[in-house]
């Protein structure tokens, strides 16, 4: 299953008829798992074979991008564990 991450997050609510709430319920449950948990797992299930619209990024992008990895790979980056500390190091 493809995770999607570092998305901005929404809350959707929905109303069920309470016998299909007591039926959803009772399946989230034998997975362990909460209502908003196992629909958001239903949801997943199906778009996971949905092919998600994508863009090309611009030529001066994809020259930044390659530059970077190129760097990376020379040994020219470093690693930044504390924000704040090298913000205040500049």
């Amino acid at each position: 299953m493809q995770r999607i991450s570092a998305t901005p997050s929404v809350q959707v609510k929905i109303t069920l008829p309470a016998q299909l709430q007591h039926f959803v319920q009772e399946k989230a449950d034998i997975y362990g798992l909460t209502v908003a948990t196992y629909i958001k797992h239903l949801v997943l299930d199906d778009i996971k074979d949905s092919s998600m619209k994508t863009f090309p990024m611009s030529r001066k992008t994809e020259q930044v991008a390659l530059q970077a990895i190129k760097d990376h790979k020379q040994g020219k980056t470093h690693e930044i564990r504390d924000v704040d500390e090298f913000l205040s190091s500049l």
